[in-house]
């Protein structure tokens, strides 16, 4: 069976935006999991689909262009991104969503689909969030692994990395890495 990956980057104190909605303390989008040669399918929530969709379009058609989130040009990992993204199936769970720019998405209706995607042949799928999309799915227990870049700030006001989780979770610690400038990574393996 294929695992269901969730990855976020994330301030010390659990949170996954600022009260801008975005990230504003990360740098650069780029995939920083090693998670580009383990995946062959992202999976995104509707309300972050939108934005992902016109973000990664931008830099396709623009690699030089200055881009909304940053404010700057793509880095070498983002067009790297870009690539992957352009060539890999992308599916958004949404209820109401029937048509998207891009044509390699697809529309999941249900848990009960993701759970049937999880069960198709093939490498494992990136679970890009967002944090409502990713509680839900851990409520579900859908969610195999668990991977967080932690920046090293407070963030204050924003949204919570899952806010929405009902239940509580054991998870195994898989790996701790501390990266350049402070940050750290964490991969926990669902404790099923």
């Amino acid at each position: 069976m294929r695992k269901l990956i969730a990855a976020m980057k994330i301030s010390v104190d659990g949170k996954t935006e600022g009260p801008e909605g975005y990230a504003d303390w990360v740098a650069a989008w780029s995939e920083d999991y090693d998670l580009t040669a383990q995946v062959d399918a992202c999976l995104l929530g509707a309300r972050m689909y939108e934005g992902y969709e016109s973000y990664w379009t931008a830099i396709q058609n623009e690699p030089e262009g200055d881009h909304w989130i940053t404010g700057q040009p793509p880095t070498p990992g983002e067009l790297e991104w870009a690539r992957f993204a352009a060539r890999t199936p992308h599916y958004v769970l949404s209820s109401t969503m029937e048509s998207a720019q891009w044509p390699n998405t697809s529309f999941l209706r249900g848990l009960d689909e993701i759970a049937a995607l999880k069960e198709q042949p093939g490498k494992d799928i990136y679970l890009m969030g967002g944090a409502q999309l990713t509680a839900s799915l851990i409520d579900a227990g859908l969610v195999d692994e668990l991977r967080l870049i932690v920046y090293p700030l407070i963030a204050g006001q924003g949204t919570a990395l899952f806010p929405g989780t009902q239940q509580r979770h054991g998870l195994e610690l898989l790996k701790v890495e501390q990266l350049p400038d402070g940050l750290v990574s964490l991969i926990y393996g669902s404790a099923r």
